[in-house]
């Protein structure tokens, strides 16, 4: 069981780590909102996303699902579009000139967050060819120790990301390296679009 337990960690770590568009937009919130309370509902959100894709990863549901090639082109199409908007409305967050009013809503973290978790087929894939085949070496309580060990690490890994944008956000008083960062998760947002769309 610790074996399942020690692997499900470092994987989840492995898989987590990488700068990605979800994590991103986390950091990025943590920069922006006045208070570090106001972050919940990302973080709320991206996790009980990532609880979501990592059950059906382990389960082989998300598997069978992505079986389907009209599936997958759709997926892949809708996350194409949404991620060359998020750039930018993000690109565009570069040009106010105080940080605090852009600051999102709790239902616009919400929504933003669903949408970077639920409609980027990279994640998903990710999930399902790191997570989810790797849960195929487990039965039984090893298996459920797998998954939650996994799940684990994505909470703690995103309340841990809002808070270091949350100090970041506050030692920068002049905006200008938050600026810095709005651009640069731009960028990544747009170079997975075409990443994506290269994967068609």
């Amino acid at each position: 069981m610790w074996v399942a337990i020690s692997h499900g960690i470092l994987l989840a770590f492995g898989w987590i780590l990488p700068l990605g568009v979800q994590n991103v937009f986390i950091f990025n919130q943590g920069a922006t909102q006045p208070k570090f309370r106001q972050t919940l509902p990302v973080i709320i959100t991206a996790s009980l996303c990532d609880t979501f894709l990592i059950s059906l990863a382990v389960l082989g549901v998300s598997a069978v699902v992505l079986a389907s090639p009209l599936i997958k082109i759709t997926l892949l199409t809708v996350g194409i579009l949404f991620l060359i908007y998020m750039g930018w409305i993000t690109w565009r967050s570069v040009q106010k000139k105080s940080e605090k009013h852009q600051a999102m809503s709790a239902k616009q973290q919400i929504t933003f967050a669903l949408s970077v978790s639920l409609l980027n087929p990279h994640a998903i894939m990710d999930t399902i060819g790191v997570i989810g085949t790797s849960s195929l070496t487990y039965l039984g309580v090893e298996k459920v120790m797998f998954a939650i060990a996994c799940i684990l690490v994505s909470w703690l890994w995103f309340i841990g990301l809002a808070i270091i944008g949350r100090k970041i956000g506050s030692i920068d008083s002049t905006g200008k390296l938050l600026h810095v960062i709005n651009k640069i998760s731009a960028i990544i947002m747009w170079g997975t679009a075409v990443y994506l769309l290269f994967s068609l």
